[in-house]
């Protein structure tokens, strides 16, 4: 090798070197190793769903690392206290054996975790104790209080047990919002002051804090769900006063409030100082859990429409919140199904797939554009080629814009809780004239996007004739729902209006709509269960009992 040749060669092994170590440089200063994490939110009180999900091996090939196993999954169930007293579960009795059943359950749901090398984690209520505990300390009206002496010493004890008895536990996801209990018949849940930071969040993590993250040198990931997620004064009081800890994160839903559109894009996300998973459901509770597409990867990682009028100041997609505060990026938590109650119950999986697979592989490679992802997974689980990856994009894309347009408003002229699950309330709308217009239009526009999706989901040459089915088959099943949903908004104006007429009118659109939906079954295999007329669950004003009352009052 001549003199040049050296040292060109020497100023190529730099030039690598200085790029190998400026890649490094970048990992670590952006999101290294993000946790991707997925959980399957059965219906309390129900029976668990039977989804692909449920198998450590094949989220672990859609991309995620880890899985959130739900609340009726947890450990704080399946300890049998013993460390602390063995006469709080007495071997033989009927909680002992529910218990004991439990934690054999749950460590055969974890060896299946860890023989994927997944990461395992579980979701907790807190506080929460057996009810024989509670009874025999006489702390009925003091144990929702982490600042009680006894409580805070149950707690630590808690936390001791579960990873004692649980070893390949990994990590502790607690929330404080709700208290679930339907499959939890021999313990009793309750928090005192869940809004307070000073009285409850930060006592509350700090214990938790001390007893998983330092003793221990396990993973606690916090939920701000129901209790700090929508008053940023006082989520900065938490961030505040609990000092950081690699192994202390903040999970935060990625909009305020529930997962509704038209809900603001989160405030607190991007604040304070502690690291941020940010939580996604794929198949949303109030949007039909998947019965019908509906696209929403797209508007959580570039940012929805709806969001595009927040001032600038404030950060309205994740995309932003990873590009401006990489330091606080801790990964990305799906649930890849659930959420609610009842139906619609899902056959055919696919519109919560594309929502799931495409958050958890950007969740990992955020250098990428959504774009990107979306398309890795038309030809990658898909398998569609030339044309067809557009269209399909299109489709998807339209979906969004048909959900918001025909359950809200892109300017939220309506209340989102006038229809979930498997149930429609009679529409709950914002007052003024402007409103009003602006709704109807979308409404219409709503169905004029179901029927361009339809003509999509008809022209796309899928690869097999059950993927074509479903496709079609869970477009029509949107395209007719949101018919039925725009002849109650318009007949909740005439009503208002006194326009007898025009109520008449959209009674009949009305049961035409309802007929049409219902013949859906006899055409499509694998379409979800659907909507009923009769649903009442979490519903306040059911929609067909109205509907019935008007049918009788203008007649």
């Amino acid at each position: 090798m001549n003199h040049l040749s050296f040292k060109k060669h020497i100023i190529s092994v730099v030039v690598l070197l200085f790029s190998v170590s400026a890649l490094h440089v970048g990992a670590q200063n952006t999101t290294e190793n993000p946790l991707i994490l997925d959980m399957v939110h059965h219906n309390p009180g129900e029976t668990p769903y039977v989804s692909k999900y449920n198998d450590p091996a094949v989220i672990k090939e859609m991309g995620y690392n880890g899985k959130v196993y739900f609340l009726f999954e947890s450990p704080a169930l399946a300890i049998n206290w013993e460390s602390v007293d063995k006469d709080i579960l007495p071997k033989g009795t009927e909680d002992r054996k529910w218990v004991d059943a439990k934690a054999a359950q749950i460590k055969q749901m974890h060896a299946a975790c860890k023989a994927q090398d997944m990461a395992i984690y579980a979701m907790s209520d807190l506080v929460l104790f057996p009810k024989r505990l509670i009874e025999k300390y006489n702390i009925e009206t003091t144990f929702g209080n982490p600042n009680d002496a006894i409580t805070e010493k149950l707690i630590r004890a808690q936390i001791n047990e579960m990873f004692d008895q649980f070893p390949d536990l990994d990590g502790l996801v607690v929330r404080i919002g709700e208290t679930y209990l339907h499959d939890a018949p021999y313990h009793l849940g309750a928090i005192e002051d869940k809004n307070d930071p000073e009285k409850t969040i930060i006592p509350l993590i700090n214990i938790l804090k001390e007893e998983i993250c330092e003793k221990r040198d396990k993973q606690l990931i916090f939920r701000t769900w129901g209790a700090f997620d929508t008053n940023l004064d006082n989520y900065m009081a938490v961030s505040n006063a609990v000092e950081p800890h690699e192994n202390l994160i903040i999970s935060i839903k990625h909009c305020e409030g529930d997962f509704h559109r038209s809900n603001a894009f989160s405030k607190v996300i991007g604040q304070g100082r502690h690291r941020q998973i940010i939580e996604v459901q794929s198949a949303r509770e109030y949007e039909g859990k998947g019965a019908y597409p509906n696209y929403i990867a797209n508007g959580v990682i570039e940012g929805f429409e709806e969001h595009a009028r927040m001032p600038e100041a404030r950060i309205n997609s994740i995309q932003e919140f990873v590009d401006t505060k990489p330091e606080l990026y801790a990964g990305m938590w799906t649930w890849s199904r659930g959420g609610g109650w009842d139906g619609p119950y899902i056959k055919d999986e696919l519109w919560c797939d594309l929502n799931s697979w495409v958050i958890a592989q950007w969740g990992q490679h955020t250098d990428k554009s959504e774009a990107f992802i979306f398309n890795r997974y038309a030809t990658e689980r898909l398998h569609l080629e030339g044309d067809n990856i557009a269209k399909f994009r299109q489709l998807c894309l339209l979906s969004a814009e048909a959900v918001v347009r025909g359950r809200n408003s892109t300017y939220r002229d309506m209340n989102p809780w006038w229809t979930r699950d498997q149930g429609i309330a009679w529409p709950m709308v914002v007052k003024g004239d402007m409103e009003q217009e602006r709704n109807l239009a979308q409404k219409d526009e709503s169905i004029a996007k179901w029927e361009e999706i339809v003509k999509l989901a008809k022209s796309i040459d899928w690869k097999n004739e059950a993927t074509k089915n479903h496709a079609i088959g869970s477009a029509e099943y949107g395209l007719k729902l949101y018919k039925i949903y725009r002849t109650l908004v318009y007949m909740k104006y005439a009503d208002d209006r006194g326009n007898t007429k025009d109520v008449k009118k959209w009674i009949k659109a009305y049961d035409k709509a309802w007929e049409d939906y219902n013949k859906l079954a006899e055409k499509y295999s694998t379409i979800a269960t659907l909507y009923t007329q009769d649903y009442k669950r979490h519903i306040a004003n059911n929609a067909n009992l109205k509907v019935d009352t008007l049918r009788e009052s203008t007649n």
